[in-house]
């Protein structure tokens, strides 16, 4: 299965809920669905919206065929939002185990953490790719909250009770 490494500013299930009714039930055009994750829901900019749409592809929430994108028809339920989270979305296992067996972790400790996990090539890519995975492990501790994965604890976060390993 294919990771994606897009993880956008953390909101609720609703809000995730909110784009994926955004996209078309027919393929449509990157343009297309982006514009209509703007235009319909509170996704402020194209770029945000294209970030929204690659976060719902790898939750299983949007897929690509040869025509566009289009919205899956499944509605998965609480726990199959964690478990896509942890599937679809580079470095979540990662950081699952990271904080099983380090937690709790601070944002700061989590990329400590993950750091070697990182490729060599994503650490070349751009003179701020510290800064630039700093913060895509700060969106998914938050995502992990509220897909009730982790729990905030203090500073930092910790594995909810009922996921801890």
């Amino acid at each position: 299965m294919v990771r994606y490494k897009v993880v956008p500013p953390a909101r609720d299930r609703e809000a995730v809920a909110a784009v994926r009714d955004a996209l078309p039930l027919v393929p449509g055009s990157v343009e297309d669905c982006c514009s209509r994750i703007r235009d319909q829901t509170d996704v402020p900019s194209r770029d945000a919206a294209r970030e929204w749409l690659t976060f719902c592809q790898a939750l299983g929430l949007a897929a690509e065929t040869d025509r566009g994108f289009h919205r899956v028809r499944e509605d998965p339920g609480r726990e199959a939002f964690a478990e896509r989270l942890l599937d679809g979305v580079f470095p979540a296992r990662e950081l699952r185990d990271a904080l099983a067996a380090d937690g709790p972790l601070t944002p700061a400790e989590a990329f400590s953490a993950l750091r070697e996990a990182i490729p060599r090539w994503e650490r070349s890519r751009s003179p701020d790719w510290e800064d630039d995975w700093r913060e895509r492990i700060a969106h998914l501790l938050e995502w992990f909250v509220a897909f009730d994965l982790a729990e905030r604890a203090g500073e930092g976060y910790r594995l909810s009770a009922d996921r801890d390993q």
